[in-house]
């Protein structure tokens, strides 16, 4: 399971931490790769870090620790210490793999219905490689499959021109026979060894590659709005009305599927509409609207705002804003006020620890 990079396309949040612990629906985003995992048979897992490490290994290993369904499973670390690329992260981990069958699960890749259909087709046809294919309109920011007669026969990392719609998503499994062509792979001309000339090196010598075609949506958070595009579909597909707390004020309404984490005090005039999540111990209101497809992180408190579409971290404060928020994604630890009493709408991308005075 990758756990690298440097997150550079989600400046400013990824300059104090690691791209892969920031909140999708109030869970990091690379716990949603390791329930893939878990929930596909797999227990013994490798996560690969990077240069930007802060707070993986916290988080894996607080979840492991919680999660009574992690019982079985067996975590290793290992350090990849430049972003080489993919291909480079199973160069970094063969000591570990071995002779091993093994699976690469991307911890930015989101998946509707997870990945058990990949490793179905791994365990059942033992073929030397498993690749994931969607569909897409513009794959130029992907890594593409070319197919004839039915038959997987190129792989093209970011096309400058559109070669096929087929985008190869961020699971992969190989055979360990993977291990010969990593050592003959060179790097691109973006620096990296990309796993698509892995597979590409794989194919020209026979190998047999098998293609998955993945069943419903498919998102990879690479980009600012990834992350609230991604917010959307996991509010969508999971949440459920769900109230852990009895301190709402009798004027308060919760409309459709709303979850309220333990804890939570929601004061007078509060609306919130769903799908919706607001997590632990965090004080709403007074003077609150929370609109569809807003994620409201532990310990935050909101009084005076209106906030719809949006993505707010843990420990925040947001008060007295006469400007509606939305699309907006807000760190840990911030404070937004208002002081200039101006009617807008707003967008706000800031980091963890960001004051502004609005």
């Amino acid at each position: 399971m990758l756990g690298g990079g440097l997150g550079t396309r989600l400046r400013p949040l990824t300059y104090t931490g690691n791209k892969h612990t920031l909140p999708i629906a109030n869970k990091p985003m690379i716990i949603y790769a390791l329930d893939n995992l878990v929930n596909a048979g797999i227990n013994d897992i490798l996560v690969i870090i990077g240069p930007l490490k802060e707070g993986i290994t916290e988080i894996i290993d607080n979840e492991i620790k919680n999660n009574e369904k992690y019982n079985s499973v067996k975590v290793n670390y290992v350090e990849q210490k430049d972003p080489l690329g993919i291909a480079h992260a199973i160069t970094v981990s063969e000591n570990l793999l071995g002779d091993d069958y093994f699976v690469v699960h991307l911890g930015d890749n989101l998946f509707q219905y997870g990945i058990n259909r990949f490793i179905d087709t791994l365990i059942e046809r033992k073929p030397d490689v498993v690749i994931g294919v969607t569909e897409v309109k513009d794959p130029r920011p992907y890594g593409v499959l070319v197919m004839k007669d039915g038959k997987p026969v190129k792989l093209v990392e970011k096309p400058k021109e559109p070669i096929s719609n087929l985008a190869v998503v961020g699971v992969y499994a190989f055979s360990p026979e993977v291990h010969k062509y990593t050592k003959k792979l060179k790097p691109s001309w973006r620096g990296e060894y990309e796993i698509t000339d892995l597979i590409q090196l794989m194919l020209d010598d026979g190998r047999r590659v098998e293609v998955v075609k993945v069943e419903g949506w498919w998102k990879d958070t690479g980009k600012i709005d990834d992350l609230l595009d991604a917010n959307q579909l996991i509010l969508d597909s999971t949440i459920r009305q769900s109230v852990n707390t009895d301190k709402i004020h009798e004027s308060a309404k919760i409309e459709g599927r709303v979850f309220v984490d333990e804890g939570t005090t929601i004061k007078e005039n509060v609306r919130v509409r769903g799908p919706a999540i607001i997590g632990k111990n965090c004080v709403i209101g007074p003077n609150v609207y929370i609109g569809p497809y807003t994620s409201i992180g532990d310990e935050c408190k909101l009084a005076n705002v209106d906030i719809e579409n949006s993505i707010v971290m843990r420990n925040t404060n947001i008060e007295n804003i006469t400007h509606r928020i939305s699309d907006s994604i807000i760190g840990n630890y911030c404070t937004i006020t208002n002081s200039s009493g101006k009617p807008n709408s707003i967008r706000i991308i800031v980091g963890d620890r960001s004051q502004i005075k609005l």
